[in-house]
């Protein structure tokens, strides 16, 4: 089956985008399904996440968006079976710039994905900067789904609308095909009245797309990353790394009978 890309993305910033494609990734991996992460975030946070600093003059996706390397030379192998990563670094925020006056600016990442370039994976995960420019636009012009991350909390909403309406715009003349995998609460504090409200609204609003499984607010997910590990292999036994892996079963059965896997 052709490997799926999904975009994992949210104007707004601090729901746990970088968290969700870390940990998603690991537990995808977990299932053995050959899943790579690309890290196309300024702030290199899913790179950090992963305990990676890439070296002067490493392939990274910078390198990935302006042509200058093939995807094979811009992956990288993870210390975790079936987990690849194409790294980022700050200077990826002068891609956006760089590629304002390049042909085909949205379609960058798209071209660099054609072809048999991800043959060797199930899953290409990407996870996007808290902003829809060029990066963020270039992710959903490559993506098969759209996974948005949404906090349990005031204001959850915000920047969600415009997302949606930028989403129609990338479907009506980017990507028609581009499909919403899923809508998923995070940050959930079941002890507060105004979690369960921000819960019942997103489903109001987005029904069936809003996914059963819900990431609490856990001290341990927010530990991982500074650890360099995923929350799996930073402490299994979390409410954090539950959640996510009965994420990953509920992800897997949601696309893999759609794609007929």
């Amino acid at each position: 089956m052709r490997p799926r890309v999904v975009a994992i993305a949210n104007q707004k910033g601090g729901v746990g985008k970088t968290t969700t494609a870390i940990s998603l990734g690991a537990t995808l991996a977990a299932y053995e399904r050959r899943t790579l992460l690309l890290d196309l975030d300024p702030q290199s946070n899913c790179t950090a996440g992963l305990g990676l600093r890439p070296s002067a003059g490493e392939a990274t996706s910078y390198d990935l968006l302006l042509g200058n390397v093939a995807l094979t030379a811009a992956a990288r192998a993870t210390e975790f079976p079936f987990l690849g990563l194409v790294p980022a670094t700050p200077d990826l925020a002068g891609a956006e710039v760089e590629l304002v006056g390049m042909v085909g600016r949205e379609f960058r990442l798209r071209d660099a994905l054609a072809g048999d370039a991800l043959a060797a994976y199930d899953f290409a995960l990407v996870d996007c900067p808290p902003s829809l420019g060029l990066l963020t636009l270039n992710a959903l012009a490559a993506a098969d789904g759209l996974l948005v991350p949404i906090q349990c909390e005031y204001f959850a909403l915000e920047g969600v609308s415009h997302l949606m309406t930028t989403i129609e715009e990338v479907r009506r003349f980017l990507n028609p095909a581009l499909s919403i995998d899923g809508v998923l609460l995070t940050m959930y504090d079941e002890r507060t009245r105004l979690a369960q409200q921000v819960a019942d609204e997103v489903r109001g609003v987005f029904g069936d797309l809003v996914f059963e499984t819900v990431v609490p607010r856990n001290v341990r997910l927010a530990e991982a990353p500074s650890f360099g590990r995923p929350i799996h292999a930073y402490d299994l036994r979390s409410r954090g790394s539950q959640a996510y892996l009965e994420l990953g079963r509920e992800y897997l059965q949601r696309t893999e009978a759609a794609d007929g896997r």
